[in-house]
């Protein structure tokens, strides 16, 4: 898939959440990367056998202070080429991009992947 084609996918699925969610999105970059560097595999903490198809970097709304303001946007990642290699179809590449999409929101509005594992969705 070409990366214009996967970049409309991650609009999609960004456009398809809750507008109450959209609105929340404030000082916040969502793009498309072809695959994670190696700063970014050893900052999430993951063991070589494990894939990072998305990456939140920044203050979740939770932690912001009324001190908070005039910093730089905070960023969401999705990597196109672990998705791909997760995927079989162009329908799984879809929905393997909404799934990531919602979890790195749900990073975005402070929860946590223990939380995220506990309420039983991405």
């Amino acid at each position: 898939m070409d990366t214009q084609q996967f970049e409309q996918l991650v609009a999609r699925a960004i456009e398809s959440l809750p507008e109450e969610i959209r609105e929340r999105l404030e000082n916040i970059d969502i793009i498309v990367d072809d695959k994670p560097t190696p700063e970014q595999l050893r900052r999430s903490g993951l063991s070589r056998n494990e894939t990072l198809l998305g990456l939140y970097e920044g203050v979740p709304l939770t932690e912001r202070t009324q001190g908070y303001g005039f910093v730089m946007p905070d960023k969401i990642t999705i990597f196109q080429r672990p998705i791909e290699a997760s995927c079989r179809s162009e329908k799984q590449i879809t929905s393997r991009i909404q799934q990531v999409v919602r979890h790195e929101i749900a990073h975005h509005f402070g929860i946590d992947d223990d939380r995220l594992e506990e309420l039983g969705r991405y």
